[in-house]
């Protein structure tokens, strides 16, 4: 199965990036419409075996994460990650996104309007990534009249640090960083913003915060000197899918998942389209 990985219930994988392969799979479309479940390219909406009055042990999470070149996938029950998959499309997820959608539920023998709600990361990342996996979701969730939920990536990166006080940090390019400050719930304590490193460091709360990002080597010379200089750092693994799984999933049990209508990408910085433009 190329381009795809299994990471098992609750798996995480490393820290450090694996080598990237091109995903595998047939092509199927993004959803262009969302008239019926027979557009969704090939997913079965039950298994032969699955009644629809069956129930589920648990309410059942689908999240989607191709907002960088490693993307992934987790399918939650209740508090337990049935599985994660990490997906490697250096040319993109719009071809491969769905057949590996079709493959984790048939694993599982999970039908695909027995999925409670949809999650996509939300951004910060690839511009077109983020468009991707939530006009995936957003297509999925108004067919079967399911809620979603958009999620941070800068949130799902806290959940994997340890510290009262989480700065993620995700690379921007052009020198310049994806950050936010979270505390051990994963609340927001200050904006996400996108800024020059040694500048938003600056910026950042005074407490015993600990740096989070899934590679921190590009940064970790700019602490010297800094009141930071001695601070933790955490690695999460490149799969975010699982914690946004289960971010997700504490949002539909309190009643805040939303009408997919209401997703939105939350790119922090501007297009390059909007960029140029403006110079």
């Amino acid at each position: 199965m190329s381009g795809e990985k299994g990471l098992g219930a609750g798996g995480q994988g490393p820290g450090k990036s694996p080598p990237c392969a091109a995903s595998g799979g047939n092509a199927m479309p993004l959803l262009a419409s969302t008239r019926g479940v027979g557009l969704l390219g090939g997913l079965r909406t039950r298994t032969a075996t699955q009644r629809r009055d069956e129930p589920v042990a648990g309410r059942l999470v689908l999240a989607i994460d191709t907002t960088h070149e490693f993307g992934s996938l987790a399918l939650a029950r209740g508090a337990e990650i049935v599985e994660e998959v990490l997906l490697c499309a250096p040319s993109g997820f719009g071809h491969v996104l769905y057949p590996h959608l079709k493959r984790l539920l048939d694993r599982h023998a999970i039908a695909l309007e027995a999925i409670d709600c949809f999650a996509a990361a939300s951004g910060p990342g690839s511009f077109t990534g983020v468009r991707v996996g939530l006009a995936c979701v957003k297509g999925l969730a108004e067919a079967l009249g399911k809620p979603a939920v958009g999620v941070s990536n800068l949130q799902a990166l806290a959940t994997f640090a340890f510290g009262p006080l989480r700065a993620a940090v995700i690379d921007a390019r052009r020198g310049e960083v994806y950050g936010a400050v979270y505390d051990w719930g994963a609340k927001a304590v200050t904006p996400e913003v996108v800024a020059k490193f040694p500048a938003w460091l600056e910026t950042l709360p005074a407490g015993d915060l600990e740096f989070v990002s899934t590679d921190f080597t590009p940064f970790r010379n700019a602490l010297a000197g800094t009141r930071f200089e001695k601070a933790r750092i955490a690695t999460a693994p490149p799969a975010l899918a699982s914690a946004i799984a289960r971010l997700a999933m504490a949002r539909l049990l309190s009643g805040s998942a939303s009408d997919p209508a209401a997703l939105d990408a939350n790119y922090v910085r501007r297009s390059d389209a909007e960029l140029f433009w403006k110079e």
